[in-house]
Formats: C-alpha cells, structure tokens, sequence
C-alpha cells in the first residue's frame, strides 16, 4: 500500500503555481459558467420589451432556467468522475457558448424558451471543480480550497449583475442587450481552450480513480442500495413542482394531457434510474454474493446527509435570495419609506456574503472537525430563520438586516462545510456525490419557494428553520466525522490509500 501525495504546503492565495494555479483555474471556470448561466437575469427588460413578453412567459423563462440544472449536476457528476474535469468542463463551457448565441439571436419567443432551457445545463459546471480541487489538495486543507472555489466562483451572477448592463448600455440600441449576452458566449468559449490547455486532472505522480460503471453510484449493502432509491425520488418530485407550476393549475403554459404526460414521463425516468442502481449493484443481491471489502466500504447514509444539509444551505439561500428585496420592501416602503432600490441593496447582502463565509466554512471545518462546523452551522442557520420569521413593520431595518446578516452568515458558512466533507466520502465518486448533493441544494430552493406560494413570508421562514433544526439532529446522529484513511483500488489492481486527515 501507498499513500497519495500531494502538496502539502500552505494555501497562498497570490501564487499561480501548482495546486494553487489549478484552484484559480477552476473558480475562474466556475465563475465564467455563472456569467453564462444567469446573463439573462440583468437584461430581463430589454428581453421582455423585445419580445413583448407576458408575465406568464417571463416567469417561465425564469423556471427553465433552472429545470434542466437538477438532472444535469447528476449527469455530469458522473462524467467527470469517468472523464475527468480537463474534459468535462472544456466541453461544459464550449457547448454553453453556442446555446449562449442561440439564446442572443432568438427571433421567437419560443426558440428562447429552449435555449434557455438547455442553458440550464451549465449551472452543473459546479460539480466539476469539486472533484479537480479534490484532487489537488490534502484532506487538512480541501475544505478551505472547496470553500475558496465554491465561494469566488458562485460571484459570476453578481458579476453578470454588474457588468451586462452596462455592456448593452455601452452598445447601444435595441439589440444592445444581444450583444451583451453573446459576449459570455464569447468569453465561455475562450476560456474553456485556456482551461483545457491549462490544468491536469491530477498531480504528476498521483492516481486518478475512476467509477467501474457509468450510470449510478456503487453502494456497499442493500441497506444503502433502498437509501439511495429513496434519495432519488426527490430529484424527480422537484421536476415534478416545476412542471406544476408551468401546468393548469398555475402558469398555464400546459395544458392538462400534457401535465400528465410530463408526470408519465418522470415517473418512468425514476423507475429507469432505479434500473440502472440495481445493474450497478446487483452483485449485492447475487445468491453467492460476497460481503464488498472493508476497505472499499463506505456508508450512503453520509451522503444522504450531506443532501439534506444542502437543501437546507444553498436551497434555502437560493429561495430567499428570490424574495428578499420583495420582503424588505414590502415589509417597509410605508413605515420607514424604503424603496424597492433601497430594499434590492440591503437584499444583496445576503448572497453577498458567500464571497466570504463559504471560504470560512471550509477553513473551519479543516481547522475544527467536519461534523462540528457543519453542525454549528445548521443549528445557526435554524435560528437565524427562525428569528427573520418574526420580522415585521414593528421592526426597525437596522435591526431587521442585522438578523438577516446572522443568517446568511451561518447559511453561507454551511455550503462551505457540506462541501468540506463531499471530496472525503469516497474519491472515486467524488463527482456523483457533488453531483447529487449539487441537486438537492436546487431541490430545495424549489421545495422552499413553493412552500412560500401556499404561506406567509414569516411562516415560510419558520418552515426553513423547523427543517434546518430537523437535518440538525440528524447531523448530529448519522453523520460520521471522515477520519483514518479511504482506500482506492489501482488498474494493476494494488490498492492506494488516501488519507483524510
């Protein structure tokens, strides 16, 4: 037996060399898949009068934005632990591009809808840095670089935020926002030959694993075979709220048959996927089946943790960063003569905070245990929710941002420690965790938002906070702090362990 190597020496955030050249490398291509993924979020008016877009059809562009990102992160979670991140994410970022153009110079509202849609795809470029970062850096310090990479590269839709406008103001003209839009083509399709020709998946020397099959994870026991069933229903429930929302009942963009066809249809995607679990997995319910080694086991009750614990963290930063300028405003445009632009501003704060929390959330769980922070993390965040659902005209805004702030803070924070445990679950399905965690996080901002469609704001708060103290306790009781060593099987069939400390 061998233990990986990589270096070890300290993360200086000036360097460009080494390990340090490959975090840069991928928050930068993160970055750039988050320009692309939400370029059309800052230019929705220009887009709107254009097109003369309806509400309706506004809203639906804003939902398809989104639909495909669950399945996607799933998909390529899978490819990049097959592939690897040099590829994947050179190939994630060129195909973008061109459905980038596609979205620019639609002449229908229609070709819009599905270019749109299949943009949805790049919002999975997430997953793919978390293998490479994993890769590159030590257990004591991939929760600082996965924090650091998650923290800075989620910063590209603020910064499509910030710079579209004002390219299509400086354009000019009723097409001023196309160009805007097709600069990120531009700029994705560029980066993605620099990314390919710049980075290694792995450091000289080192072993890069690789699943045995595409298609699902590999699970130790049937015990874990029936858990990661269970946990993938609500990847095809969540599918099915967004078709919900665009049916009948709501948007109305569907008809009824039609619905029902899409609820058909995912309801047989799920029973494939469960197909495909049981293919991967059948050995364990072979009549001869051997026990899977000691050291290839690892419990799905881990991961099934950690995807609960990001619906809570970036699921619901994800919902309340959707309503909050709302909320402010709403809550005190008569008492204290707040402007929505006022309200808008106090609102960024929020997700503002990822720039920094998230790194913080890493560099404590490497610093002071996994299972610890992300706990702490959770039982904050239960009570920062719980105490923004008590905000209301009685309040004072300094008071009120100040709660606001004590929530982000720890919800922020917590992405940061998720992701801290993801890369030490088992390396060769570093990706399909990241991918499935990845997912549940977009499972909850759908869950939470549509919770919001049936209560109030406080109620909907107080809701976030009940699961947030739910996950809590079972953090508490069913995660395991990673320790020891995980141990990887060579192609000449050695066997290389990885240690996790």
């Amino acid at each position: 037996m061998s233990t990986t190597g990589v270096n070890q020496g300290k993360i200086n955030l000036f360097s460009f060399t080494g390990k340090m050249k490959i975090l840069h490398m991928s928050w930068l291509a993160f970055f750039v898949s988050f320009v692309v993924w939400f370029n059309f979020a800052p230019l929705m008016a220009s887009i709107r009068e254009t097109f003369g877009l309806s509400d309706q059809e506004v809203k639906l562009l804003l939902i398809l934005n989104v639909a495909l990102t669950i399945p996607a992160r799933i998909i390529i979670g899978m490819l990049v632990d097959k592939y690897g991140p040099r590829i994947t994410f050179s190939v994630l970022l060129a195909a973008s591009s061109a459905f980038c153009f596609l979205f620019a110079f639609a002449d229908s509202f229609e070709k819009l809808a599905i270019y749109r849609f299949m943009l949805g795809f790049v919002g999975a470029g997430f997953v793919i840095g978390i293998r490479l970062v994993s890769e590159w850096f030590p257990a004591k310090q991939v929760g600082t670089a996965e924090g650091i990479y998650g923290g800075w590269g989620n910063f590209g839709s603020a910064g499509a935020a910030i710079a579209l406008p004002s390219i299509a103001l400086w354009i000019g003209g009723d097409d001023g926002w196309r160009w805007a839009v097709a600069s990120t083509g531009v700029v994705a399709l560029v980066f993605s030959f620099i990314f390919y020709f710049s980075v290694s998946n792995n450091p000289k020397g080192t072993t890069y694993f690789r699943p045995k099959n595409l298609g699902a994870m590999e699970v130790t026991s049937k015990g874990d075979f029936l858990l990661y069933c269970l946990m993938t229903a609500p990847l095809y429930l969540a599918l099915g709220v967004l078709a919900w929302k665009i049916g009948p009942s709501n948007l109305q963009i569907f008809t009824a048959i039609e619905a029902s066809v899409i609820y058909l249809s995912l309801l047989v995607m799920y029973a494939y996927q469960v197909l495909q679990i049981y293919r991967i997995n059948k050995g364990l319910f072979a009549a001869n089946a051997k026990p899977v080694p000691e050291i290839h086991h690892y419990k799905f009750k881990q991961v099934a943790v950690l995807n609960l614990s990001y619906m809570i963290t970036f699921g619901s930063e994800l919902a309340v960063i959707s309503m909050l300028p709302l909320f402010f405003f709403d809550t005190f445009r008569e008492t204290a003569d707040l402007s929505i632009t006022q309200a808008a501003l106090i609102a960024s704060i929020f997700a503002g905070l990822n720039l920094i929390m998230r790194p913080a959330g890493g560099i404590f769980s490497d610093k002071y245990g996994r299972k610890k922070t992300l706990s702490i993390t959770l039982a904050g965040i239960a009570v920062g929710y719980f105490l923004m659902g008590q905000i209301d005209v009685n309040w004072s805004i300094p008071a009120a941002i100040g709660v606001m702030i004590i929530a982000s803070i720890f919800v922020n924070a917590g992405n940061g420690a998720v992701f801290a445990v993801v890369p030490l679950i088992k390396r060769r399905l570093t990706g399909q965790v990241a991918g499935t965690t990845g997912a549940f996080g977009n499972v909850g901002g759908v869950a939470f938002l549509t919770v919001l469609s049936f209560v109030s704001v406080q109620i909907f708060f107080i809701t976030i906070a009940c699961t947030a103290a739910a996950v809590f306790l079972l953090t508490i009781f069913a995660l395991e702090e990673p320790k020891g060593f995980m141990y990887e099987e060579n192609e000449d069939g050695s066997i290389e362990k990885i240690g996790l400390h």
